[in-house]
């Protein structure tokens, strides 16, 4: 029995024979990358962490968060957080509003959220930070896409 790797092929005996030119047995050639559906990619990380930026910041939770074909992914509430990003166009800035209704004491305790990965086909990198959990909670109100 005989296994071909490129142009090397290898008895079942454990000798190497090398080809030289074309071979008759056939060399399976690698297609081209072929889209697997119809959907641009959109799964992204979302982290929310403990620090003021987010490249030191150390990750207390992170989730998956998948839009197409289906909302799927770690995140607790995937169609709903699908949902939210599809009414925003994907524009987090648009996810953070401060509320003036809410009322937080001014205690440093930093906290970074972000977003990695792709929204509809194009690529994401975002982030932000708040000055304590309470801020956070009150700029992204009733959200459901960091809401984990």
């Amino acid at each position: 029995m005989r296994y071909m790797l490129g142009r090397i092929a290898i008895a079942a005996t454990g000798t190497v024979l090398v080809a030289t030119g074309t071979t008759a047995m056939g060399i399976a050639q690698a297609k081209p990358a072929q889209p697997t559906g119809l959907y641009a990619p959109s799964a992204l990380v979302l982290t929310i962490s403990k620090g003021d930026t987010p490249a030191t910041a150390t990750v207390e939770r992170a989730v998956t968060l998948s839009c197409a074909p289906r909302p799927s992914g770690t995140h607790p509430s995937p169609a709903a957080a699908c949902a939210e990003l599809h009414s925003v166009e994907g524009e987090f800035t648009q996810l953070t509003k401060p509320s003036p209704q809410r009322t937080c004491t001014r205690q440093w305790d930093p906290v970074a959220i972000t977003a990695s990965g792709a929204w509809q086909g194009r690529n994401v990198s975002w982030s932000t930070a708040f000055g304590n959990p309470c801020e956070m909670q009150g700029s992204l109100a009733e959200g459901a896409v960091f809401a984990f």
